[in-house]
């Protein structure tokens, strides 16, 4: 059955739009390399100096013991996100008595089934595309891997070598940048919620949402506090010969 755009409410139409324009233009302005930098940017600058600093090791475990706690954080998220998804599907099917529990709330706006199936078919979206996001990540942290495996033994630092230390710190972030956009889709998923109480609610946390990450991710106490200077870094970074 086709949506009736004649009956349906102005701020249900709007909403989806105006969800998918701020989480779209959000991330393109929080992971675009202009402008100031925020916490992932500035995690890039830690991941390069990482790297150098394998090369100088004997003994790789312990780098191998990071990447292999990281790879455990983006398993259980990705694993988390499966079973979400599974509910959701399930909700499908227990419509009528999902959308009778949400009637009883104060200020919910009553739907047709139609678009009820749409807006739980928006946060299945959400979740797949986070599920993806995780998986992609735990790949590439496999790739981490296998460049620590084949780095050169410790020595004077050569153009190979800095290679492949630019290509691990390189990879490192794009996993931690995949990471964070799967977990960007849980927040807006928690916002996407309240579309079934009601349309107005919805883009107002959506907003909500946005000043919350991007506060975490460009002006929180962790960002003032990870910030380092050129000369801080420059220190930390192994000398060549």
């Amino acid at each position: 059955m086709p949506l009736d755009l004649s009956t349906t409410p102005l701020a249900d139409l709007l909403a989806p739009a105006w969800f998918l324009l701020c989480w779209v233009g959000y991330t393109y302005y929080a992971d675009s390399e202009r402008g100031q930098r925020n916490l992932t940017r500035t995690m890039h600058v830690y991941r390069s100096i990482w790297a150098r600093q394998m090369l100088e090791r004997d003994n790789r475990m312990v780098d191998t013991q990071i990447i292999a706690n990281l790879m455990r954080s983006t398993s259980f998220f990705a694993s988390t996100t499966v079973l979400i998804i599974a509910g959701l599907i399930a909700v499908l099917g227990a419509r009528e008595r999902a959308m009778a529990m949400l009637a009883e709330l104060p200020f919910a706006v009553a739907s047709s089934t139609l678009l009820w199936d749409l807006k739980v078919l928006l946060l299945i979206v959400l979740f797949v595309y986070a599920f993806f996001k995780f998986t992609w990540a735990f790949r590439q942290y496999n790739y981490c891997l296998i460049l620590v495996g084949c780095a050169p033994a410790p020595g004077p630092l050569t153009e190979a070598s800095r290679s492949i230390a630019e290509r691990l710190a390189r990879i490192a972030s794009s996993t931690g940048r995949h990471s964070n956009r799967g977990i960007r889709a849980y927040y807006f998923g928690l916002a996407a919620l309240s579309w079934f109480i009601h349309p107005w609610l919805f883009m107002l946390l959506t907003v909500w949402v946005i000043l919350v990450l991007y506060r975490r991710e460009f002006h929180s106490g962790l960002v003032q506090t990870l910030a380092i200077k050129p000369e801080e870094e420059a220190a930390l970074l192994p000398r060549g010969p």
